[in-house]
């Protein structure tokens, strides 16, 4: 019988996968390695390394007890060839194999490389998501617009979830607008349940912290589930602690409060410790057993089934340029405090001070606060691209790209979002206590004090006026700044081109 060699990587950690379904367990060599290439390309966070380390670890252990007979690289082998690709070669010298069965990687660029490897190939589409490749991309052709919220009404009529027979529970598929409370007083959640390191835990960060000392982050503490038995411990806190009110707080922020209600499941998910349909039926189940309210239960089945879903469909629909398109032709540099938080804006401190230190922010801090700004003052997308995906630790390119280059920078020209994600600090203020405690003043619409977002704002709807001026939701906007007085539009831009020019 030939062998052939199963290739696992860090993000496919499940026992589902397409690959390891078309193996033969009595026959075939499951390949796991850490490698330089994968951990480098950008400069990761330390905690998205350790965590992904960790788990190939344990999932390589439970494969074994499982039967399977795994060829596992740790980063430091004196063997390690450096790369995927250079793994598998080194395997099939070893073993004789001449064949690959992988299933296929959420990056361009690793597909590609695993293309032009001189061995066969047998790629198989990642069936962990609801909706295949195919199927997204019959939903999109012919549609003249790709918007989310079409595409998650059939993902709700596919699964079944908070379905009524052919109508959406409650009357309504969508309960956005009851989801947007400001920052409340207190928040009567402790967080995402948090786990003490064990003796592997501990050999990867020894590891992780003497090979990437030096990147931004920090590694240590280091609570994160690395098995799928901790990661669904981790879900089932949030549906019993959190979940009943996550929808209302999902887009507050809080200077003393890093995690709200927020759950904390996208890495497990992303590198499958847990599989979507579990997490939103749990969900689902909170809410039938009267546990949690509707509005969260289908705020938060949407993010997976509806959002994590779509992204996916556009990054491969979209092609291996995607990451870098520049609709809007911004080109300024990314200012070095998203290295160090170092600002006098509050509210981008906060948001990347606790990125450094937990590898996360939520979806508005990422969104409407360090997302917001780069867009108003014009950096380049693809840095701004390279930044998310180098200090989250949920962060693999089929779902942070059309996040970033689509939803928050508008990059690719409008098929994700039909309008850009622009606010002035009056946003900010609305859904958080950041602007209380900052030095800038939020109300000052100009002058020394006034909040930066707010002249940054008007001066990326002027130099953009004949890209948006005409954008149905956005007319009401252009009609008040066309209606403002000639001094005072040259006041906001002068002061805001001053403080674009402070930042080089």
């Amino acid at each position: 019988m030939v062998t052939r060699l199963v290739l696992v990587l860090g993000d496919q950690l499940s026992e589902s996968l397409s690959a390891l379904k078309e193996a033969d367990k009595s026959a075939d060599i499951v390949v796991m390695a850490e490698v330089a290439e994968e951990a480098t390309y950008v400069q990761h966070h330390p905690k998205k390394i350790a965590f992904i380390f960790a788990a190939m670890r344990k999932f390589a252990a439970r494969l074994r007890e499982g039967g399977w007979d795994v060829s596992y690289t740790q980063l430091d082998d004196t063997e390690n060839a450096g790369s995927i690709p250079g793994e598998l070669l080194r395997r099939a010298e070893d073993t004789g194999a001449s064949e690959v069965i992988a299933t296929q990687p959420g990056e361009w660029r690793l597909i590609q490389t695993l293309e032009d490897m001189p061995l066969k190939l047998t790629m198989k589409p990642d069936t962990r998501f609801v909706s295949s490749q195919d199927e997204f991309d019959t939903w999109a052709e012919g549609r003249k617009a790709l918007r989310m919220e079409y595409f998650y009404r059939d993902m709700r009529r596919k699964t079944g979830l908070l379905m009524d027979g052919d109508a959406p529970e409650g009357g309504k598929w969508n309960y956005d607008s009851e989801n947007r409370k400001p920052a409340p007083d207190d928040i009567a959640f402790s967080g995402p349940m948090q786990f003490t390191p064990d003796d592997t835990v501990e050999e990867v960060l020894d590891l992780v912290e003497s090979r990437f000392g030096n990147s931004f982050g920090t590694l240590r503490p280091f609570w994160f589930a690395t098995d799928q038995t901790q990661a669904r411990r981790a879900l089932t806190h949030f549906i019993t602690y959190a979940l009943p009110r996550f929808g209302d707080f999902q887009d507050a922020m809080m200077n003393d409060n890093r995690f709200l209600y927020h759950a904390l499941i996208s890495p497990y998910l992303n590198v499958g410790l847990l599989d979507p349909i579990e997490v939103c039926q749990a969900a689902e189940d909170a809410y039938k057993d009267g546990h949690a309210p509707l509005n969260a239960v289908e705020g938060f089945i949407r993010q997976i089934i509806g959002w994590r879903e779509y992204v996916r469909g556009i990054y491969f629909r979209e092609g291996p340029d995607y990451p870098r398109r520049n609709a809007l032709n911004h080109q300024r540099k990314l200012p070095d405090f998203y290295w160090t938080g170092d600002t006098d804006m509050n509210c981008m401190s906060k948001a990347i001070t606790q990125t450094a230190d937990e590898a996360y922010a939520h979806h508005i801090q990422r969104l409407m606060v360090t997302g917001n700004f780069a867009l108003l003052a014009g950096i380049n997308p693809h840095e701004v691209h390279e930044w998310y995906l180098r200090v989250y630790i949920d962060a693999f390119e089929w779902v942070e790209a059309p996040n970033v280059v689509g939803m928050s920078q508008f990059a690719d020209g409008g098929i994700i979002a039909s309008k850009p994600y622009v606010s002035s600090g009056a946003y900010i203020n609305r859904m958080s206590d950041y602007c209380k405690s900052c030095r800038y003043k939020v109300n000052d619409k100009t002058g020394k004090d006034a909040c930066p977002f707010n002249t940054l704002y008007w001066h990326f709807l002027d130099r953009h006026s004949e890209n948006f001026a005409k954008n149905q939701r956005m007319s009401t906007i252009y009609a008040n700044w066309k209606r403002m007085d000639e001094d005072r539009k040259q006041t906001i831009l002068s002061e805001a081109e001053a403080f674009l020019d402070g930042l080089s």
